[in-house]
Formats: structure tokens, sequence, C-alpha cells
């Protein structure tokens, strides 16, 4: 896929390329990139040619390039003392954006990742924007393009997140949102072109469009002459072409390649960007790309994808917040499942369908454990009142044998104490000098060994009952390593695992100290869950024990 252009170098080289325009009075321009943690949004453009091109076309311009909080504030006071003497009035913001409940903010260069402070204090307030343009209802059209990058940290505190966020539009203001490429196109393009009519051009690019937008609305009213652009303005009409057409060639849509043909309808690359846009437009299940794109899901959101399907038996491969493949194929099988078109992309209300199903089966899955715990307490009870109650060594044995996480195996085992110590006094000496090499030695074969060196051995059924449980280590070894390499490669931070040692609290299943740390206690704990869920035993996480346990609870980080 070709690398895409940065929203301030697409921006500025297509403002600079659009040629003549007619006046619009005013226009706000900030293309920012220019972020510390961030690479270069603008990849190089020049502030001065975006400048010079709207200001030959007859506009009063106010340009800054990778714009500070000072810089920021003194474009806003700028732009509010000159809107009450202009008529059309065009706001085109690109960069980083943060939204609260309450606001949005476009965030200067020199901003941190303080989240709500650095919002407060540095940020240029999309409400103070959208103030000045409800005094130009019909007249004012505000552009935001949004470049967050997929591995960008969160903005801390919890308060604020990425992205513009839902807009208070005033009446009569036109609102377009998408990536920076296609906000450049559009004022490349028809946004400037007399008698283009928005809605369709706002379409063609690929931009959202809300507010006030009737049907056939245009900028700039068909017949208005455009102000006279100086030759230096723009380039040649050769390097004008070949400039177009690396940029269709960068952003690779069929917005750019229309862009081109638009102004080149008989160019050197014209059929090349007619296949480009036939290739694009027959590309498999574009329409529901484009539409779960559309969506802007964040991490957290896919990652909640991915535990629904994972609850519904449908294996993403991660719950990671990364659709990959495995992602992309567990959406087509849950499509295939549910009589739809298979795709492996998720629209709107399939998200909605996905996650009800996801919090319907959750609940199912609680409540189907609920009844087999229930249900293996009461035979664990019965068992219990008919061998270990009675309190004779036999009979606690043949509890723990069965029941080794039993509700009664730490009674059980303090019960035995006894029986042991009362063995070891009678023992004699030798016998219990052997006992002790073989429980310090703690292998098959001291235990083994102590049986047969002697006729009546005093630790008999000690030595027999360790024997057993270490031979069935033994066999179990392999698929215990595997269960360990699974959970280790969960990477779950402590956090992670002490909500995974409360939902085991929560339902009675004795973790042990609520501290992020798995103990033996809590081994116990997820084995009783795993039977009880009706999932291999193994005492450790999976991915499916953790969506299950942690089904409907708070996300993994």
């Amino acid at each position: 896929m070709p690398r895409q252009l940065g929203a301030g170098a697409a921006l500025a080289v297509l403002m600079a390329l659009a040629g003549p325009v007619a006046a619009a009075d005013l226009a706000l321009v900030l293309a920012n990139g220019d972020y510390e943690e961030l690479e270069d949004l603008r990849a190089g453009a020049a502030p001065a040619q975006t400048r010079k091109a709207l200001e030959a076309a007859g506009f009063t311009v106010l340009a800054e390039d990778d714009a500070d909080a000072g810089e920021v504030r003194a474009r806003l006071a700028r732009l509010i003392a000159l809107a009450p003497k202009s008529d059309r009035i065009v706001v085109a913001l690109s960069g980083r954006f943060w939204h609260s409940a309450q606001e949005s903010w476009l965030m200067p260069t020199d901003s941190g990742r303080a989240g709500l402070v650095d919002a407060l204090e540095k940020g240029l307030p999309l409400s103070a924007v959208l103030t000045v343009l409800a005094d130009h209802p019909g007249q004012a059209v505000l552009l935001l393009g949004s470049a967050p990058r997929a591995d960008d940290p969160a903005p801390a505190g919890g308060f604020v997140e990425e992205g513009p966020g839902m807009l208070t539009i005033p009446q009569g203001v036109t609102v377009l949102t998408g990536t920076p490429q296609a906000m450049a196109a559009l004022l490349g393009g028809d946004l400037i072109r007399p008698g283009a009519p928005l809605g369709t051009a706002a379409a063609r690019a690929g931009l959202s469009a809300q507010g006030y937008l009737p049907k056939g609305f245009v900028v700039l009213p068909a017949g208005e002459n455009p102000a006279p652009t100086p030759a230096t303005a723009a380039p040649a009409s050769g390097d004008e072409a070949r400039a177009y057409w690396d940029l269709a060639e960068r952003e690779d849509t069929p917005a750019a390649y229309q862009l081109y043909l638009d102004r080149y309808p008989k160019g050197a690359n014209a059929a090349d960007a007619r296949a480009r846009i036939a290739a694009i437009e027959a590309e498999p299940n574009r329409a529901a790309k484009l539409a779960e794109e559309a969506l802007a899901l964040n991490r957290d959101q896919r990652r909640e994808v991915q535990q629904n399907l994972t609850i519904l038996g449908h294996d993403p491969k991660g719950v990671d917040g990364i659709f990959g493949p495995g992602t992309r194929a567990a959406i087509g099988r849950w499509q295939a499942a549910g009589g739809e078109p298979v795709s492996g992309y998720l629209g709107r209300d399939q998200l909605t369908r996905l996650s009800a199903q996801g919090a319907k089966r959750a609940a199912e899955l609680e409540a189907e454990a609920a009844a087999r715990r229930a249900d293996q307490e009461r035979q664990d009870q019965i068992y219990w009142n008919q061998t270990g109650a009675a309190g004779d060594e036999a009979g606690l044995r043949a509890y723990l044998k069965k029941y080794p996480d039993g509700l009664f195996a730490d009674l059980a085992t303090e019960r035995l104490a006894p029986f042991e110590a009362a063995r070891r006094a009678e023992a004699e000496a030798e016998d219990r000098a052997a006992w002790d090499r073989a429980v310090q030695a703690d292998s098959a074969a001291a235990y083994s060994d102590y049986l047969a060196s002697r006729k009546s051995p005093a630790f008999r059924e000690e030595a027999e009952a360790r024997l057993t449980q270490l031979r069935a280590d033994q066999d179990g070894a392999a698929e215990r390593a595997r269960a360990e390499a699974t959970e280790a490669a969960l990477n779950l931070p402590a956090v992670a695992l002490g909500m995974v040692e409360g939902q085991l609290a929560r339902l009675g299943l004795e973790p042990g100290k609520v501290d992020g740390r798995i103990d033996d206690d809590t081994r116990r704990a997820i084995r009783r869950f795993q039977q009880a869920s009706n999932m291999p035993v193994t005492g450790y996480l999976d991915q499916a024990t953790v969506a299950q346990l942690l089904a409907g609870g708070i996300k993994l980080k």
C-alpha cells in the first residue's frame, strides 16, 4: 500500500495546486504535526504555499503550521476579531484531537499527555470555533482532519479520549470530518469550485457531513469569478499534473484518483486513474470495510469485540484489540452462524447484535456454572458425610483422593495430621529416619524404596498417597507445561490478575488474598472454576477462562 501523504503536506500541496477561486472572505488553517510522540504528520509542508494560494483567491488567511498553545490562542483571537467583517468563513483544522463528554479540542504541538489538564490549559476548544461560525449561518464550513495512530498512548487521567468526539453544531454551520488527506482533497477541489454541490463532493472525498447541508448546497455560487492567481503561485502545467498524479498514487483512493481525472480527464495517467478506481471499487467487501472504519473503534472496543467472539465460541486468536486474520476469520464465522453476509467486517448494527449476544451468553455461562457448582458442592457434601466426616484416617484419605480441591480438603488435611504424628511416635527410630529421608528426597523412587525396604512401614498410607500424586504429576507434566506457557503468553498485568482473583472470590471459590499474584490458593480456585464451567481443569489461565470469568466485567489492558 503506498505511503499516505502527511496531513499538513496534503493540505498545503492541494491548496497550492487548486487554482484560483472566488473570494470567501476568511480562512483559518491550522496544520499540526510536530508532536513529540508522533511522526511528523506534515511531511515538510510549507505553510507559505497554502497562505499564498488562499490569498490569491481572495481570502484573508490565518494560517499556522505546527502551532503551539500560544500560536493557537493568537490565531483564535484574530479569527474572533475578523469574523464580524467577513461573509463566508472556512476553518480547516488537522492534527491530534481530544474530546471529553462536554468538549472537543485541537491539541497544540507543545501539549503533553496530561489529559484533561493539558486540554483545558492548551487545547483549542472547538466550541469556541463553532460559536464564531454560528454568526454566519449558511456561509460557514468547519473541516476536521483527525490523524491519530493506532499505537498512540491514550491521554492520561481517564477524562478525555482521542478524536473529535460528538459536536454540538449551531444551526446553519456545516461540519465535515475525516482524514487529513480526504479533507485536503476536498479543499483543493470541489469545496472551492463555483457551483459544486458540497454534499456530493464530501461523499466522494470520503468525508462525513453533519449540520447544515441542504440538497444542492454550494460554498461558492456558480458564475462567481475567482480572483486572478499570480503566475508564480502555481507550477507549470506538466509539473502540476505530475503533482496531482503523485498525490493520487500516495493516497490510492477513488477520491484522489477522481480528483486527478476532474482536472486532467485526458491526462497522461487518466487511463491508469480509471483502472485504479475500478480495481478499488471492485475490492471484495470494500463497503463493509469502510462501514467498520467509519465506526472508529478504539482499542478497548476492539478488545470487547474479541471477548464477545470468544464467549460465543468463535476464537479470534487473542484478545489484544488488534483485528488480525484470526479476528477477521472469527467475525466471518459469527456472521455465517447468524445467516448474515460473510465479510469479516462489522457494521454498526452487527456490532450492537454481537455485544447483545455476548452479554446474553455471558449471563447464561455464569448461570450454568453456578448450577454446576451447586450440584458439585452437593455431591462433595454427600461424599464427605460418607467418608471424612467420621474423622477416621481411611475416610479422610478416601475423601482427599476424590476431592483434592473439595470443600473439605483443608479440614481433611488438618485432621490427618494427628494420625501421622501418632505413627511417628510409635515408629521405630530406623523406620522414622527412613521415612524422613524419603520425604526429604520427595521422589517416586524414594517413596518406592521406603515401601520396599520394610515389611510393615509405619508411614505406608502417606508414602502410597504421595507416590500416587507424584506419578500423576509426572504423567501430566507435559500438559502442565503447555498450560503454563499458555498462561504466560497472555501476559496479564497485576491489575488484571487482581480482577481475576476478585471474581473468583465473588464466586465463593476462595482464591486467597486478592493481590494480583497467583499462589496455590489461586490455582485451586481456578481449578474449581474450570471444573464448574465445564472447561479443561488445569489451574492455569487461558483465553477462554479469562473471557468467561471476566465476562461483563471491565476490560483487560
